[in-house]
C-alpha cells in the first residue's frame, strides 16, 4: 500500500483514459502525489529524458522518490491498491479482478479508446476514419460482455468496488465520444452511476482545444 505521504510522481496526460485511471485511484486513496503533465501528442514522450523513464515512450509512468519506476496503467493500479479495500485479499477474487483488467486492455481499450480518438480528433479526411465501423463493432462486443456480467453482479473487482471497476470505467464512460452508444446497456449505465457515487471520485477533464487541434494535425 502506498502511504499518503510517500514521495510519488505521476507523469501523465490528463485526457488519456489510461492516465485518468491512476489519478482516480490516487484521489480515492487520499494519496499525496505530484502530477507532471506530459503532452504525448506533442512528442514529449519521445524525448531522451522521458525515454530514460520509460523506453516504451508511453504514459502513465509512476516514479518513486527512491528512483524506482513503474509503467502500464493496470500494473500501476494493482500496485497502488495493494493492502487497500480496492483490491480483494482472496486469491480467487484477485484473479477475477485481474482477468477483467486484462480484458480491458486486450478486448476493450483497443477499440473503444481508439474509436473515441479517431471520432473526436482525427481530421475529416483522415484514412483512419475507415477503421471506425470495425472499432465500433468490437467496442459493442466488449460492452455486451460487460453488460452480461453486470446483470448478475454489482462490480468487476469482486463483491465490492475496486481497481477492475476503475480500469473499465475510464473509457466506458466516454464510449459515446467514439460513436458507441451506451443506451443499449442499462446495467452498464447503472454501474457508471455507482462508480461516480464512490467517495473521492473525480471526472476525466475534457481535452483543451489547443491539444485537440494539435492532435488533429498529426492524424
Amino acid at each position: 500500500m502506498v502511504k499518503p505521504d510517500a514521495p510519488l510522481t505521476v507523469h501523465g496526460m490528463s485526457t488519456s483514459g489510461n492516465c485518468y485511471k491512476v489519478r482516480l485511484l490516487l484521489e480515492q486513496l487520499g494519496a499525496r502525489y505530484r502530477w507532471i503533465e506530459v503532452d504525448s501528442a506533442g512528442g514529449q514522450t519521445r524525448t531522451p529524458q522521458f525515454l530514460a523513464l520509460n523506453p516504451n515512450g508511453k504514459v502513465p509512468v509512476v516514479e518513486l522518490g527512491d528512483g524506482r519506476v513503474l509503467t502500464e496503467s493496470n500494473a500501476i493500479l494493482f500496485w497502488l491498491a495493494e493492502g487497500t479495500p480496492l483490491l480483494p485479499v482472496d486469491g480467487w477474487q484477485r484473479a477475477q479482478a485481474l482477468s477483467w483488467m486484462f480484458f480491458e486492455q486486450y478486448s476493450h481499450e483497443p477499440y473503444i479508446a481508439v474509436a473515441r480518438f479517431i471520432s473526436g480528433w482525427a481530421r475529416d479526411d483522415s484514412p483512419r476514419r475507415d477503421d471506425l465501423p470495425r472499432l465500433r463493432e468490437h467496442g459493442h462486443a466488449a460492452l455486451a460482455v460487460m453488460e452480461r456480467h453486470l446483470s448478475l453482479a454489482t462490480w468487476f473487482t469482486g463483491p465490492d468496488y475496486g481497481i477492475a471497476d476503475i480500469a473499465l470505467f475510464a473509457y466506458t464512460a466516454v464510449a459515446e465520444d467514439g460513436g458507441i452508444a451506451l443506451s443499449p446497456y442499462p446495467a452498464i449505465q447503472q454501474w457508471l452511476q455507482r462508480v461516480r457515487a464512490q467517495p473521492g471520485f473525480v471526472a476525466m477533464p475534457a481535452p483543451e482545444a489547443q491539444v485537440l487541434a494539435r492532435i488533429a494535425t498529426r492524424c
